[in-house]
Formats: C-alpha cells, structure tokens, sequence
C-alpha cells in the first residue's frame, strides 16, 4: 500500500502493543513493548536514593526501588541517603544498572518542557517567520509564571491546532511542576517510561500518517509480520551489494560487500548505499552501543565522502548515533545509544 501506515496490534502475551511503521509497502520503523517485569524503560522518572559513590570515578548506583538500579555518572557533591530526582537516559546493558541523569525532560507530540533549563524555543526546522511568531506567543502565555522550567515547541507543532499545542504544553507542564513538587524521600518510580503506542504517536506524527489500523491482525494485513522476517536475517539486500549485520557480545559487526565488481567504483557505490541503509537496518533490530564497519576498500579522499554520508544519514534518525572515526585497519566506528532492546529479546 502506498502512503504511511501505522499499525498496532496487541503483543501475543498481552503485555503492552507492537507498532510498525510502513510506508509505501517498505517497513521503517517497528516499536515494541517488553515483556513484563523488565529492567527500567528509557523516559521513566523516579525518586531515587543514592547509594555510596565509587571511589575515584565521580559516579555512583541509584536505587529505584523494586530491587532497580540505575547508575548516576556525575554524582560529586551528593551524600549517600540523598533522594533525588532521575531520568532513566537508555536501557540497561545486560547485568547493570541503567543510566539515569538528574535533567529531566517531559517530552510530549508538540512541547518539551525542561526543568532547570529555563528559555522558550521553537525547533530550528521551522522556518516560516509567521509561524515562529505565532508559536513563540503561545510558548510564552503557556510558560507565564513557571519558574524554572523551560520549553521546545517541537517540529509537529508546525501547523497545528493552537488549542492543541496549547494543551500538550499545558499538560506537559503540570507533570514537571507535580514531580518537581514530590516530597518523598524513599525510592519510587513517578512517572512511567513511554509505552510502543505512546512514542509512535509522540513521534510519526510528521509527516502525519495516511492510516492507522488498530485492531488485532493489522500486522498480518500490512505485511508487518514478512518484514519482521526479512528483519531478522543478517544479510541485506542493497542496490548494489549486501552487508551483513552481526551483533556479538562486544559489538555489532557490520561488513558491507560488492558481490562480484571489484572496482573503485563500485565500492564506493556500494559503501553510500550500506550507509544509507544503515540506520534503518539498526532501527528495525534494536541494536545500538559500539559499531564496527568494513567496508569496500575505500581511499583517504572517498573516506571524507563517507564520513558526511554517515552523518547525513543517521541525522534525521530518532536514536543518537555518533561517527567516531577510521580504526588503523580502515573500520569505520559508530557510537549508537541503547534507546531501544534488541529486536530478539522484545520477541521472545
């Protein structure tokens, strides 16, 4: 089917929802809840105690509560016992705690309210000067009197209804002034992470999608369940080549591969479209932390080509991914964040 379609149905278990994201026939993204009982969800808000810091690395453990720990990187100046207020940032590595970090945010489809980080912006990507005048005005009646809170009026707000904006910020704003308000002193999570339905909504609203079929089955009538499959193959296909994905303990090894033309030219048709298609291969399986790229042998000059393609591609895409650089064998490194679980473990 051509166009966008969201799809949601209810995960087999019946904990929580499984969300695909198609366009034009071709699956783009795929959100799926965990099973229950897991470790604490990227966006989820708890008063947390802190634990002894360790010695010599500035950090400390943070408990959350039902035998949860996460892990605070810059905890100087905060003594054992203190209860704070933490964010979760990124799934937990198997056996460890999750990251967590004291600046929250309460992010919503429109606003994104952040507390101790006072200032009214509109996304940089709306250009249109009426319009950022238009959203400055309703960012500072909704903001009026919050004291140190700030806000991002977010791309989707380009265009949309005002007393709809007006009722995200306004919701988004009562949350961080009910948490920032809490006076308890013992571990409790506040605020849950986003379920799979709740982030496809916040985030695939632009472009804004041509259907939405929610109802049991809606997998089976897109097509989601045969990309899922296709998904869970090492190999993908390319328009000139394949690369393999390959996640091992360490890291994800990526080797991107020519078929039978051997010339510069093809390698470096091959390698723009490995890249390209990266993020998008990453995205489906869940897959993030440390990235090791082989790619067709490629020159210095083609190597400044490739190092803006993998900016350029993983720009627009919803979890942080940073170039790090060649290693002395001529790998390409990514650092992607653990924002989502791999694909195999939210299936089994």
């Amino acid at each position: 089917m051509k166009g966008r379609v969201v799809a949601i149905e209810p995960r087999p278990d019946g904990a929580g929802d499984q969300v695909a994201l198609m366009v034009d026939g071709r699956l783009e993204d795929l959100l799926i809840d965990p099973p229950e009982g897991g470790a604490p969800s990227p966006g989820a808000i708890y008063r947390g105690v802190l634990d002894r810091p360790m010695k010599g690395m500035g950090a400390a453990t943070v408990t959350l509560g039902n035998g949860q720990k996460g892990f605070l990187r810059d905890a100087k100046g905060i003594s054992p016992g203190t209860a704070l207020l933490v964010q979760v940032t990124s799934h937990a590595e198997p056996g460890k705690a999750a990251p967590v970090t004291p600046r929250l945010t309460f992010k919503s489809r429109y606003a994104i309210v952040t507390p101790g980080a006072p200032g009214l912006n509109v996304a940089r990507k709306i250009r249109d000067e009426e319009e950022r005048e238009r959203l400055d005005l309703i960012a500072r009646e909704e903001m009026e009197g919050a004291a140190g809170l700030g806000l991002v009026l977010r791309t989707a707000s380009d265009g949309a209804d005002e007393d709809a904006i007006r009722a995200d910020v306004a919701e988004m704003r009562a949350l961080a002034e009910q948490v920032l308000a809490d006076p308890g002193r013992t571990a409790e999570l506040l605020v849950e992470g986003p379920g799979a339905a709740l982030v496809a909504w916040r985030d695939w609203s632009e472009p804004a999608p041509d259907l939405v079929a929610d109802q049991p089955g809606s997998f089976d009538a897109y097509g989601v369940w045969d990309a899922i499959d296709d998904v869970q193959r090492a190999r993908v296909r390319l328009k000139s080549g394949w690369m393999m994905v390959e996640p091992t303990t360490a890291l994800i090894a990526i080797d991107v591969n020519t078929g039978g033309d051997l010339s510069p030219a093809a390698g470096l048709k091959t390698n723009l479209a490995a890249i390209a298609e990266l993020p998008r291969a990453l995205r489906l399986r869940g897959l993030a932390g440390q990235i090791t790229v082989d790619l067709a042998p490629a020159t210095k000059k083609q190597r400044i080509e490739l190092e803006a393609a993998f900016r350029r591609a993983f720009r627009n895409d919803p979890v942080e991914t940073r170039f790090i650089g060649w290693t002395p064998l001529g790998h390409a490194e990514l650092l992607r964040k653990r924002e989502r679980l791999p694909l195999r473990e939210v299936l089994a």
